[in-house]
C-alpha cells in the first residue's frame, strides 16, 4: 500500500484507492526492459518490453517505444518501431510516440487530415531536436558519415490510438492510426475482426524528421462502441511475431517467455506489446 494511504482511516483510503486506479501511466523505457504487467481499472492493460539481444548485449538502447495513458474512462496509446537503417531510430521512436501521446490527449480535431497535418509539421522541430543529439563519433571518417546520415533523418513506424468508454447510456469512440508493418489486432468479444486491417501494413510506410509521412498518409479506423460490447486491442511490433497466429487470449508467462526468449538467445528484434481490454 501507498505509505501515505495508510495514515487515512479505511473509508477515506477505499475511495482514494478508487479515484487512483481511475489514472495509470506507462512509459518504456528504451535502455532496459519491461516484464509483462498489467493494470485494472475500466481497462485492463498488459504491456511489456524487450531488448534485441545485440541491444541488450552493447548496452544499446531499444529501437521501439510504447507508452499508455489512462484517465477515468480514456485510454490513449503509442507503439513506435524506429527504423534501424534510418539514423537513431530509437530517437524517432521515441519523439515521434511522445508527440502523437500529446496530440491524443488533447483530444481536439481528431481525424486522418489532422493527423497528417500533424505529421508534417512535428518533422521540423523533430529535425532541430535531432540535431542538438551529440554525435557517437567525435572525429574523422566516421563523424563525416554519421552527419551524413543525420542529415537524411531518423525514421519510425507507429500505431496510435484514442479510446474514450461509453457513459451514462451513451456510445464510446474508438479511433486508431497507423503507418508500418507492426501489429494491430481487434476482437470484438471472442472474435477477431482484425481482417478490417489487411492489406494496410507496409514497411514502406514510416514517419521521417527530414521528409515528415513516407509513402503516403495514415491509415485511419473509427468506430463508436457500444455500452455491451466487450472489446480486446493489441498491437506490438514485429519482436513479437510468434504471436501472429494466435487468437486466444496469451496468458502472461508465455508473452514473457516469447519476450525472454530463451529459447533463441534471445530476441533478434526489439519488442513492444500492449493489450487493452474494456
Amino acid at each position: 500500500m501507498n505509505p501515505l494511504l495508510s495514515l487515512l482511516p479505511a473509508s477515506k483510503r477505499k475511495g482514494m484507492h478508487a479515484r487512483l486506479s481511475q489514472q495509470f501511466a506507462y512509459i518504456s523505457s528504451q535502455t532496459g526492459d519491461q516484464r509483462v504487467t498489467s493494470h485494472h481499472s475500466r481497462f485492463t492493460c498488459r504491456y511489456g518490453y524487450g531488448r534485441s539481444a545485440e541491444s541488450a548485449s552493447m548496452g544499446e538502447s531499444g529501437q521501439d517505444f510504447a507508452a499508455v495513458r489512462i484517465h477515468k474512462s480514456v485510454c490513449c496509446f503509442v507503439l513506435c518501431d524506429g527504423v534501424g537503417l534510418s539514423y537513431r531510430g530509437d530517437f524517432a521512436a521515441r519523439y515521434l510516440g511522445s508527440s502523437l501521446m500529446g496530440w491524443l490527449e488533447e483530444g481536439r480535431d481528431l481525424s486522418a487530415d489532422q493527423l497528417k497535418m500533424y505529421l508534417d509539421r512535428l518533422a521540423s522541430a523533430a529535425t532541430e531536436e535531432l540535431d542538438r543529439e551529440p554525435l557517437e563519433h567525435e572525429s574523422g571518417f566516421m563523424r563525416s558519415v554519421l552527419e551524413d546520415k543525420r542529415r537524411q533523418g531518423s525514421q519510425s513506424m507507429y500505431i496510435c490510438g484514442r479510446i474514450e468508454l461509453p457513459n451514462r447510456g451513451t456510445r464510446g469512440r474508438l479511433r486508431l492510426a497507423w503507418q508500418g508493418d507492426s501489429r494491430l489486432r481487434l476482437w470484438n468479444g471472442t472474435e477477431e475482426i482484425s481482417e478490417l486491417f489487411d492489406h494496410t501494413f507496409s514497411t514502406a510506410e514510416r514517419w521521417s524528421t527530414n521528409r515528415g509521412l513516407i509513402g503516403g498518409k495514415p491509415h485511419w479506423y473509427e468506430r463508436s462502441i457500444p455500452a455491451e460490447m466487450p472489446m480486446r486491442l493489441q498491437v506490438y511490433t514485429d519482436g513479437l511475431s510468434d504471436l501472429d497466429p494466435i487468437r486466444e487470449p496469451v496468458p502472461d508467462e508465455q508473452i514473457q517467455v516469447l519476450l525472454d526468449a530463451s529459447h533463441t538467445g534471445g530476441l533478434d528484434d526489439d519488442a513492444a506489446f500492449i493489450e487493452l481490454q474494456w
